[in-house]
């Protein structure tokens, strides 16, 4: 029966007062009370005892000891807490087995580490795509096991928006996708994605493009040739010859133009153009590009303004950068009314350098934006056939600029121009060459 702390209270005195009513009936009252305080405190040490040896009992799942009084109701409240805390724990092992087995089953490979990149805990993929052993690798340091400069880098900077490619430490024919995510006081959870297929079918694809295209570039060159001579000759040709013979050579020509960038992006995909890091002028590099994109604009009369701030050196490939921003400013010249402005500038600050490309052309709508550096992408189809564009300039701008540690950033809206900027990291400003010429920085 449960009381109130009161009423325990009370029985304790009442107790202690008979004990001490019979001392008096006796003739020794204090000796009453003292054997009486004696007894409780002996029957609470051995309720006490039985509290403990039942509180360390390894693994014990026995009920708490039975008694009376207010010795009772706390072994009552004990063994009510007890249970509750073993059906919790049962059911919250059962929701962590449940969850290690649906983790276990995912082809992916799921680690979890701490933020030093302790293991503690990963499934059976990454086992088989990571090469670790339950038995020996719990409690290691991730990078003993993943030994990548570039997996240990991409832990370590806590910037995570874009996954890492590598291959299996394990099983170099593997291709790996990682993403690591943040959770809890800075732990890790690394999830590790087989993409060897989707890896092989680009390789595929890269290697398709580069090989159609060398091989259409000798015949094709051959019938450019002769049709050159068509044209050349074309007084001399049927009337009824002439046109078709212009309208040939221009698809030719438009052709031509097709496979020089698919071969100059198959190139930077694959890595086969290698980048040579030398110091390149932008001033003078941007003057040139403007130069012959006034002779595109031919009689648009485009109102051309340049502006080259500080620094204007760039620790990079002197060819890559040309096709990069010849594609800006001849993109520019394509979709800007005639009599419209185009703006190329250069400036740097704390966090490196930009290339800016300007125009008051038609514009994009924005939701064309994240996809307009993809290949053969085409915002307005329309447009796009009558400025006679390959599809691939953005494409190639974009890997020009990954080779170059730098990314575009697009800002564009209908009717009211784009304006393409290039930012590159503040490691690849260069200080101005040994002899270089000093330069006019605006135009």
């Amino acid at each position: 029966m449960h009381y109130s702390w009161s009423r325990y209270l009370r029985l304790i005195v009442f107790f202690l007062a008979a004990c001490g009513v019979i001392g008096l009936f006796l003739g020794y009252p204090l000796q009453g009370l003292l054997v009486g305080l004696f007894t409780y405190l002996c029957w609470s040490l051995a309720q006490a005892r039985k509290l403990y040896h039942w509180l360390h009992k390894p693994g014990s799942g026995d009920e708490a000891p039975q008694s009376v009084g207010l010795w009772g109701d706390i072994f009552d409240g004990l063994n009510r807490l007890h249970q509750s805390h073993l059906h919790t724990r049962d059911r919250l092992q059962a929701e962590v087995s449940r969850v290690q087995e649906s983790t276990n089953a995912m082809r992916d490979g799921v680690i979890m580490t701490d933020a030093r990149g302790v293991l503690e805990w990963w499934n059976g993929s990454a086992e088989y795509l990571l090469g670790l052993r339950r038995q020996s690798d719990r409690g290691q340091f991730i990078h003993n096991l993943i030994r990548s400069p570039a997996f240990k880098a991409y832990f370590d900077s806590r910037d995570y928006r874009e996954p890492l490619e590598l291959n299996s430490p394990a099983r170099p024919h593997i291709h790996l996708l990682i993403q690591i995510s943040l959770f809890g006081n800075d732990d890790r959870l690394i999830v590790a994605k087989d993409v060897t297929r989707l890896f092989q079918l680009e390789q595929m694809r890269r290697d398709f493009v580069g090989n159609v295209s060398h091989e259409m570039r000798t015949p094709l060159t051959v019938i450019s040739g002769y049709l050159e001579t068509l044209v050349d000759h074309a007084d001399e040709l049927p009337a009824k010859w002439r046109r078709p013979i212009h309208t040939m050579a221009q698809q030719a020509s438009r052709m031509e133009a097709l496979i020089t960038d698919l071969i100059l992006l198959s190139k930077l995909e694959t890595g086969e153009q290698m980048r040579a890091d030398n110091i390149t002028d932008l001033g003078a590099l941007i003057t040139e590009v403007c130069c012959d994109a006034r002779a595109l604009s031919g009689e648009k009369q485009h109102e051309f303004g340049i502006h080259i701030g500080e620094r204007p050196y760039l620790q990079g490939d002197e060819s890559q950068l040309r096709s990069a921003i010849s594609n800006l400013v001849f993109n520019a010249v394509k979709y800007t009314p005639a009599g419209g402005q185009i703006r190329v500038a250069w400036s740097t600050n704390s966090a490196g350098g930009h290339l800016s490309v300007k125009d008051t052309g038609i514009g994009i709508d924005p939701v064309h934006i994240p996809r307009l550096t993809e290949r053969f992408y085409r915002a307005d189809p329309s447009r796009h056939q009558e400025t006679g564009g390959t599809g691939l300039g953005l494409a190639i701008v974009k890997h020009v600029l990954l080779n170059h540690d730098g990314e575009l950033e697009i800002i564009s809206g209908v009717g009211t121009g784009s304006e393409f900027i290039c930012h590159f990291p503040r490691e690849r400003i260069a200080e101005r060459p040994a002899g270089a010429d000093e330069e006019g920085s605006e135009a």
